[in-house]
Parts: C-alpha cells; sequence; structure tokens
C-alpha cells in the first residue's frame, strides 16, 4: 500500500473536516488515520490515506486539495508518505 499524508492548518471555520472528507470520498481515497486539534481559534488535521484505488493521480489530487483549502481559507498540502518521512526525519 502507498499511503499519502494530508495536513490541514489554518483558521478555524465550519465545514473544513466535511469539505476534505468530502473530497476524499468522491475521489474512492480511503482514511485509514486522522488526528485533529484546535489550539485557540487555529485548525490543525493530518491524515493518513490509502489514494490507490483513485482513479487521479497524486499530483491532480494535491491540486484538487490546494484549491480546496484556498476556498474554505486553509493550507492543505499532500505528500507520499516517503517523501513526508524523508522531510521530517531528525
Amino acid at each position: 500500500m502507498n499511503k499519502t499524508i494530508i495536513t490541514v492548518v489554518g483558521k478555524d471555520t465550519v465545514g473544513i473536516i466535511a469539505k476534505v472528507c468530502t473530497y476524499l470520498a468522491d475521489n474512492n481515497i480511503n482514511i485509514l488515520d486522522i488526528s485533529q486539534t484546535i489550539v485557540q481559534d487555529y485548525f490543525n488535521m493530518m491524515m493518513i490515506v490509502d489514494a490507490n484505488k483513485s482513479e487521479k493521480m497524486l499530483a491532480t489530487i494535491q491540486s484538487e486539495l490546494k484549491a480546496i483549502g484556498e476556498e474554505i481559507g486553509v493550507i492543505i498540502k499532500c505528500q507520499q508518505e516517503d517523501i513526508f518521512n524523508s522531510m521530517h526525519r531528525i
């Protein structure tokens, strides 16, 4: 399985989780794990997903999630697990 990491960060507003999860469901992307916190008025969510059954390429998913983030006022990043791990290695 090729896991993908999605992070969502920004000012908390109604519907962030709904927008992201609806996009994932519509594109046959399965959520494997999810963590979400709100500190003061700032929203932070990290998801591990399986996009293997999606018909879209990773670059398309990244672009579409970025556009959703811009629409709702948050930053959404999407990376393959191995790249995410390499970038965050101590």
